[in-house]
């Protein structure tokens, strides 16, 4: 009872913060790079078949097709990160700039993961052997994770914080092998081992 009444309250804390400009701007921005993702090329959602909530698999061609997937709690961390950045070089401004900010930050991400150059880094690199770029629907479910996890940041004690984010990785580290440090490490500096490990894993995540 408890946690749901946290959650109600943490999205009503968001929905009163939000002004109408604001809302408008995010809005905006999340449009623009929709919009730019499908002058890229990028579909609206996936290609195969049917649109659906989540997909468990992230060796399946549906993955970071499909509304949402394991690397979407990735994005909630992407919110909390962005959360602290805010805080540390936007000081004085409103909860509000930041969280515009953060949203133009992803949105901006959103459309440069998708570039042909960072595809075939993914593809070369990481464990994502048949990534070939997100649907703009994914892109915009990631964009929403991360407003959430920007105000789950705002509302919640920073060790609460913390605590959620290290669950995240270690959740995710021993499900798919993978999370947000280790994306990160594989595409900027590549490991032989760590690619390896991840490459031990299996197709036993279903959707």
């Amino acid at each position: 009872m408890d946690g749901r009444l946290r959650s109600r309250s943490i999205a009503a804390a968001l929905v009163r913060t939000l002004s109408r400009p604001a809302a408008i701007l995010i809005v905006a921005i999340v449009a623009l790079a929709a919009a730019v993702e499908s002058q890229m090329g990028r579909p609206l959602t996936y290609r195969h078949g049917p649109v659906r909530l989540w997909s468990g698999n992230v060796q399946s061609d549906q993955n970071s097709q499909q509304i949402a997937d394991p690397y979407t709690f990735t994005h909630f961390e992407h919110g909390a990160l962005f959360y602290g950045l805010t805080w540390l070089v936007m000081r004085g401004a409103s909860v509000v700039s930041r969280a515009v900010t953060a949203v133009a930050i992803e949105a901006a991400w959103e459309v440069y993961e998708n570039t042909d150059a960072v595809i075939e880094r993914y593809r070369t690199e990481t464990i994502s052997l048949g990534y070939y770029g997100d649907s703009i629907i994914n892109s915009l479910a990631d964009i929403a994770a991360c407003l959430i996890g920007f105000f789950l940041a705002w509302r919640l004690p920073t060790r609460v914080t913390v605590g959620w984010i290290v669950a995240v990785e270690l959740i995710l580290a021993f499900w798919i092998r993978d999370n947000l440090f280790l994306n990160i490490l594989m595409l900027v500096r590549p490991l032989d081992a760590v690619r390896q490990w991840q490459m031990g894993a299996t197709s036993g995540v279903r959707q």
